[in-house]
């Protein structure tokens, strides 16, 4: 299975629990109570924000954090970019990571899958992470008339009383 790490999950968490208020500080405890994270990860995850420049933090009594820019110019793919680092689906979507890349022959397939991730990362911002989601349709299942479902033919023990 293909997936985010768990800190990564949490990032966009505590991102879009951030961008909520867009005109606010938000304090750590604050937002470990809202996400329901423990203070600690929180706390792990706002300075690994910071270095990447997502978050802008404030010291003193009235400090805490919030966006380093507007929720909409902040895409997933800058958050897991600033959790996992660059986004490569395999060693060789990131040039000079594959010994071998000179003579693969999947390198360009390779390359093509992760630029399709990269750009659908990129194409979602933390502003849409805020709107809710349409729900799913639910699943239908085609109605089949009961007389047209194959059923078992059982052998029938014929009694002689």
């Amino acid at each position: 299975m293909l997936r985010v790490s768990r800190l990564t999950d949490y990032a966009t968490v505590v991102m879009t629990c951030i961008a909520a208020h867009p005109d606010e500080v938000l304090s750590a405890v604050q937002i470990a109570d809202e996400t329901r994270l423990e203070l600690p990860t929180v706390s792990k995850l706002l300075k690994t924000l910071g270095h990447a420049a997502l978050v802008e933090s404030f010291r003193g009594v009235n400090g805490g954090y919030r966006l380093a820019r507007p929720a909409g110019e902040i895409s997933l793919a800058d958050i897991v970019e600033a959790l996992e680092g660059p986004i490569g689906m395999t060693e060789c979507s990131v040039e000079g990571q594959c010994g071998r890349e000179a003579g693969c022959g999947v390198r360009g397939s390779w390359q093509l899958v992760n630029n399709v991730l990269d750009n659908a990362l990129r194409a979602v911002s933390l502003a849409d992470m805020l709107k809710p989601q349409p729900p799913r349709p639910p699943r239908r299942v085609a109605a089949v008339p009961l007389s047209e479902i194959p059923m078992p033919v059982r052998a029938r023990r014929v009694t002689t009383e």
